[in-house]
Formats: structure tokens, sequence, C-alpha cells
């Protein structure tokens, strides 16, 4: 706890340090900052806003840019907080790979100030590279003969890091033969060398396995590894000898020979090992001086008392698990002292393991991998190899082999979940926390090192990373930005995990992210709409006649609520009436109706308050104001949007309305008038028809029906069937007239062909069409004209009407 307290106030004291020197630097116009390599995209690199003092508000009028010289641009301004922050992944060794000190420059430009600063951004560099070979294994052949203290060179790894994260030492195992010597080469760089420390016996070892590590100082370190092989190569090193130096008959210490009886007894136990067979010169006396020599061969018979024995000539500590089938992993030599079947050795490997055994020449084995390793199932082995004789009962040994498996990078990350989801209310704050997710490697060291990162995107037609960022080492999700359920209902998006190895391998999995609705929008009343009036009520009149029975529809209130679920179900209530009793609203419907017949006393213009308020906690409510207008006839229609003229602009001509008023009858009009004079230019031409057509022509139109004609009746009965409906409003612009469909007809139904032909004309017509007095064309011009006349009249009273208001 001690260590880390100094450790933090260490950090402490530094970021004071940086503050200080920050603050210097932007009053002298130089900022400076640093950043790791390989941050994600729009990771935080320094305040710039606050370094040069600029309030956040004077970013976007200043118009403050950060430019820099090339394509690429690694590094821009937020708009909302003032930050730089990285516009691009930036690899160090990419950018500066023969340069020790990795500093981008670019430029901020404040433009309402015509000020520029500039700003140095060091790289710092991460240890994201490991230590490597160009070449994975290595042969050398070496002479048995070779002097201790020899060198060889090895090769050497690179590593494209810098400083405590470069390439800091190697490492030799594998062979006590063989030792590791580092040399300083003109530049600094280490040279490894190969040392024998111990003389070579091709008999002994014909080869040797050894592993070079190179390691970096990164935290944790990282390693790459070379294998060498080293064969050794015979020479005529070793003369014939004899397996004893002087040969003795030893049988007076091994037998007896009783001088009595001849009897030769044993007096120690014989091995066969040792001598397989004697010879003994037996001599025989007499008490007379006369002697006899003899003979005796005896021959040692073989028993199993010897077990095998197993030597380890040659073996590996560790291999690597994408070591290829067939890989040797040691030499042995297995022999027995006994002959015969007692003499013959089996050996055996235990089951179930990925080896198996080889033989090489004479008593040599070969252990050799039987199949492809894998370190996450197995990380290491205690190989068991077992070598029986053939004696009855057979004797047996065994050796242990320990054997590491070195991981690979064979494994990618693989997620908890398939798919991640989590929910969000809108609103949040930026930087909340989404959820976390979780990878494992099942490799080991660098190659088991996970980071996240979020697969590119777009949301709306902006990059996925400006709504979310995922931490790189933890893997929690991050929202960057408040975000609003109105425009974006749910997210979906990949996290990917990748883990350290070279190359990297990579999982995935995917995150949705559903917005949860707030009540953060009020309704919006689309009917009746808001005026530009004072207090933004509509100016419009809704018209009720006075003999609507109790339940008639009179107006409907149309809202909408941007909101879902419960915070958009939306209820109508009426909070004023100019006659509480008069009108009710449906409480879903928003539809005004009559809750009574409106009596004579009642007031002829009503205004109604209509609250519309949606469910959510706190409910939000809006109100809408409609103007009822209750009318039985034009004249009282009129009068009264008079007087509601007058009234909303008291002391001003209601010029505006009376204009548009005039407007609409005089287009009324004019469409009356178009149509009688077509009437009466029809009615002419088949009058001066009828005075060309001779008596014969006359006969054959007698069987026309009337009704197929339309005279001034005609016209008459077209203008009480005619009819339109009139919509007027205090504000004339939003008046609007509407024809009615059942009532525009101007056709008359056919009807059948009577059995007698009728005249052309009825009895009261055929005297004034009778064409034998030359006045009668001006007579019938005079009757149509006073038919117009009485029509122009209707209308004028009512222009009169409007012009008085």
């Amino acid at each position: 706890m001690c260590a880390a307290g100094r450790r933090w106030g260490r950090r402490q004291r530094a970021l004071l340090w940086a503050v200080l020197l920050a603050a210097w630097e932007a009053a002298w116009g130089q900022l400076r900052y640093s950043v790791p390599e390989e941050m994600p995209k729009g990771s935080f690199v320094g305040d710039v806003a606050n370094d040069l003092g600029l309030q956040l508000p004077e970013l976007s009028d200043r118009g403050v840019r950060v430019v820099s010289e090339g394509r690429t641009q690694y590094f821009a301004l937020h708009g909302k907080t003032g930050h730089l922050v990285t516009a691009e992944r930036i690899d160090r060794e990419q950018l500066c790979r023969l340069v020790e000190k990795c500093v981008l420059r670019c430029e901020l430009i404040v433009e309402g100030q015509m000020q520029v600063y500039g700003i140095e951004v060091e790289i710092t560099d991460i240890n994201d590279n490991a230590p490597s070979f160009r070449r994975k294994k290595r042969m050398r052949e070496m002479s048995e003969t070779t002097a201790p203290g020899s060198r060889f060179p090895l090769p050497d790894a690179h590593d494209p890091d810098s400083g405590r994260n470069s390439l800091q030492s190697y490492e030799l195992s594998g062979d006590e033969h063989f030792s590791l010597a580092v040399q300083a080469g003109p530049g600094g760089d280490q040279r490894p060398e190969l040392v024998l420390a111990k003389a070579l016996d091709r008999e002994e070892a014909a080869f040797h396995e050894l592993v070079l590590r190179a390691s970096d100082g990164g935290d944790p370190a990282r390693t790459g590894t070379a294998r060498i092989r080293v064969t050794v190569v015979d020479v005529n090193d070793n003369a014939p000898v004899f397996s004893q130096a002087e040969y003795t008959r030893k049988p007076r210490r091994f037998f007896h020979l009783d001088s009595e009886t001849g009897a030769i007894t044993l007096l120690k136990s014989l091995d066969f090992e040792e001598d397989d067979s004697y010879e003994l010169e037996v001599q025989a006396h007499d008490g007379g001086g006369l002697f006899h020599t003899a003979k005796v061969a005896i021959t040692v018979t073989d028993v199993n008392d010897n077990a095998p024995e197993i030597s380890v000539r040659s073996a590996l500590s560790e291999i690597s698990e994408d070591a290829p089938s067939g890989t040797v992993v040691a030499l042995l030599h297995v022999q027995d002292r006994d002959s015969g079947a007692n003499g013959a050795v089996r050996c055996s490997l235990e089951k179930d393991v990925p080896f198996r055994l080889e033989k090489s020449f004479d008593d040599y084995y070969r252990v050799v991998t039987a199949r492809e390793l894998d370190r996450e199932q197995v990380s290491e082995y205690k190989v068991t190899v077992r070598a029986a004789d053939g004696g009855s009962p057979a004797l047996q040994s065994s050796a242990v082999l320990a054997l590491r498996v070195l991981d690979v990078n064979d494994n990618a990350p693989v997620f908890a979940e398939e798919r991640y989801s989590a929910r969000l209310a809108e609103n949040n704050a930026a930087g909340a926390l989404v959820l976390r997710v979780l990878a494992t490697d099942a490799d080991a060291g660098q190659n088991a090192r996970v980071r996240y990162r979020l697969r590119e995107g777009r949301v709306r037609g902006a990059p996925l990373s400006s709504y979310v960022s995922v931490q790189a080492e933890t893997g929690a999700l991050y929202a960057l930005r408040s975000l609003d359920y109105e425009q974006v209902r749910e997210l979906q998006l990949w996290v990917v995990a990748e883990d350290g190895g070279a190359p990297a391998l990579s999982g995935n999995a995917s995150v949705r992210l559903l917005i949860a609705d707030e009540n953060d929008n009020a309704p919006r009343v689309l009917y009746p709409p808001a005026g530009a009036g004072s207090g933004g009520a509509w100016s419009g009149v809704e018209l009720a006649p006075r003999g609507s029975e109790a339940g008639a529809l009179v107006a409907k209130v149309v809202a909408v609520d941007a909101d879902a679920g419960q915070n958009a179900w939306l209820s109508y209530e009426l909070a004023k009436a100019t006659e509480p009793g008069l009108f009710r609203v449906g409480l879903h419907s928003g539809e005004v109706r009559t809750a009574r017949s409106p009596l004579a006393r009642d007031a002829a213009r009503h205004s109604l308050v209509v609250v519309v308020k949606d469910h959510g906690r706190p409910a939000l409510s809006a109100t809408a104001t409609l103007s009822v207008l209750l009318a039985d006839s034009v004249a009282e229609l009129l009068a009264e949007l008079g007087g509601a003229a007058e009234a909303a602009a008291p002391g001003e001509p209601a010029g505006g309305l009376t204009r548009w008023l005039v407007l609409a009858v005089a287009a009324v009009s004019c469409l009356f008038l178009a149509f009688l004079l077509l009437l009466l230019a029809l009615r002419l031409r088949r009058w001066r028809r009828r005075q060309l057509l001779p008596p014969a022509a006359a006969a054959a139109l007698r069987g026309v029906p009337v009704s197929h004609f339309v005279g001034i009746d005609g016209v008459r009965a077209f203008l009480h069937s005619y009819s339109h409906d009139v919509s007027l409003t205090a504000d004339s612009r939003k008046s609007h007239l509407r024809f009615s469909r059942d009532s525009c007809c101007d056709t008359l139904p056919a009807r059948p062909l009577p059995d007698e032909p009728k005249p052309l004309l009825g009895d009261e017509d055929s005297a004034a069409a009778r064409p034998s007095d030359p006045s009668a064309p001006s007579d019938l011009r005079f009757s149509m004209i006073m038919h117009v006349g009485q029509e122009m009249s209707w209308h004028s009273s009512i222009l009169s009407s409007l012009s008085r208001m």
C-alpha cells in the first residue's frame, strides 16, 4: 500500500507539472501534449479550450479549427467540449520508424482573433510488438572435436518498439553443453553468440535442441523464440579397447576344491553379466608323487536379475504447441545386461499422450510428437517411458520426461454472450455507462491480452463512434452523447475483441441498445392550428346550428405526442367554456359535441379551451382554443362575424375580412352570370334555328319531350337546386367555400318517349315562341334579363350587408 501511495503521489506531481508546463507554453502560443499510440478514434489528447482560455460558445463563434500538413488529419477539435481528440488510430512504428521521439505537429487557428497556436503531440510508445526472428528454425553442424569456449553467431531478433518496450535480453535453454554470450554492437544493439561450454561426443548425443528466447522490457513483457538444432559430426576418435585391461583367472575366488573328495563348491555367487563361463585346472596327487591334470569347464546360466536401464541422452524441456507431428522430443538409450529372452527389452509410453516411440538404431529410441499439441488442453506433460524385459517374471524400469508446451496465438477471443442487450433511458448524461462486455482468450501471456473496439458503422448519417465508445481494456460501453428516443430508438452495434498475438485474432459480439422513452414531449395540437395572434389561439370559427340536438358533433380536437407508450396516451378535457353546460369533449376522441340542445337565451358566440394531457409522470399538457358560433341563417352568421371582427380589433375597420368576403360572393355571382349567359346564348341559337327550319323539319321534332330542353323555368330550378356551404372566419385568409356534391347536378333525368308526339314547347310557352311576331326575340331577352336582375339583386343585398360591416 505504501508503494502504491508513492506511485500515486508521483503521478499527481507529474500531472501538476504537465498542467503548469501546458499553461506556460499556451501563454507563448505553443501547446504540447502526449498521447499513447493505438488509441481509438475520438480519444482525449488535451483540453485546448481551457489551456487557451477560450469559452465553449466562442469555439463556434470564432471559427476555431485544427489543421495539419499531409493528407491524413490525425487530430480534431471537439466542438462541444473544446478537447483535442484523435481523428484516426495512430501507429507510432509506422509514422516514426527510425525516430526516437515521435512528435506530430498541427496548428489551431482562431479565425475570429486571427491567431495561430502551434500544437505538438508526442506519440508515446506502448508495448504492442513482440521481438521476432527472421527465421524461426536454424540448423548448425558442429564437429565433436570442437574445443570448448568456441563461439558461433546466433540470429538476432527485431522489435520495432522503443525504449523499455524494445528488445532487452536473450536467453538460451535446452542443453548443458552450450551457453549464451551477448556482445554489444557498434550501434548499441545486442548480438547473441552460442558458446560451447562442454565438449561434444556424438556417441553420447548425436544432436542438441536449443531454444533462443528474446524478451522486451514491457509490462507484461513480450517474447519471441527461435529453435536451433546442433548436429554433432562424428570423427574417428575411438580406438578398439578391451573390456578389461588384464584378464585373470578368478576361479579361486569363486570355487573351492575339496582335496579329499574332489568336490568343487562355490565360495560366492556367480554373475552371468561378469563371466558366463569358467575353466578350472584340477590336479590329482598320490602318495608316490605321481599326479594327473584335468580341465573343468563351468558354464554359468543366466537368470533375469537385471532390470532394463533407460538413459536420457537428449531431451527438450519445452516445445511449441504448433510443432509439427514427428518433432523429436527426446533421445533415449535402453539396455538390459541379461541375455536371451531376459535381455530382450520392450519400450512403451503411457496411453493417451500425443507422443510415440520410434526405434532409432541399436538400443536408441526417439520420442516424437504423434499429433499437434494444444496448450489450452494440456500445458505440461509428464511423459513416462517404460522398459520391460522378457524374463519370467519380467523386470521393468521407467523414466519421466518433463515437457512444457509453449503457447502460440491459435485461439481467438470468445465473448461470454453472443448477443448483448441493454436499455438506456433517453436524455442520459454524456459518458453514461451502458453495459460491460467480457471476452476471454484461452491462450496465455500476451496472446491472451484482450482489447476491445467498436466496428465502424453509421447512425442517421453520423459515425457510430460519435454515439457510443468502448473502453479498450475493460470492455465498458459508454454513451458519448445524450440520446433522444424520438430520433434514435435503438442502436445495433458490434464490439470486436482482439488479442495481443501476432497476427492478432479477433471475435465479435452484437450489442442491441434500446433507448427507453421518457415523457419529455408535450402533446402537440394539430387542429385547431395555433394562430399568429396574441396567445397563440386559433382565429377560426366552428359553426353549429341553433337547432342542434344533444350529442351533435361541433368540432374535433386533433393532437399527437412524439413520445411512445403510456407517455403518448392522450386524454382531452374541457377546461373552460363560455356556457359550461352546453358543450362536452370526448375523453379519448377529442370530439366536441353539444351536451344539450342550444336555447334561445344562449349566447351566439362561445369560446372553448380544451386541455390535452398525456399519461407520463409527470404529465405534460397543451391547450387548444375553439370559437363556436350558433347561427340559423346567413344573415345572422354574417352579423356575428362582423361583430367578431370589430371585437378583435376595436377602432379599426374590418377591411381585410370584408374584402375577402366580397371577393368570395363576387366570385359566386360571376359564376352564376356566366352560366346564365351561356343559357341565353343557347336559347337564342335554338330560336334562330327554328326560324330557319322548314315545316317538314319542324314536324320531325314534335316527338321530343319538353324535359330535354332547359328554359327560363329550368334556370330557376337550377338556381333553387344549386347550393353551397360557406365557412367564414374573422381572419379572411382562412375562409373557404365548399360545394355540396349532391346539389351540383346540371342534368335532368331522361324520360321515355310518349306514345303520341307533343309540341316542342308547352301551351304557355307556344304563344311566346311563335315566330309570327317579330318582337318575340326582344321579349325573350327581356324575360331572361329580368330573371338575371332578380338574382343580381339578391347578390347585391349580400354585398351591401357586407359593406356595412
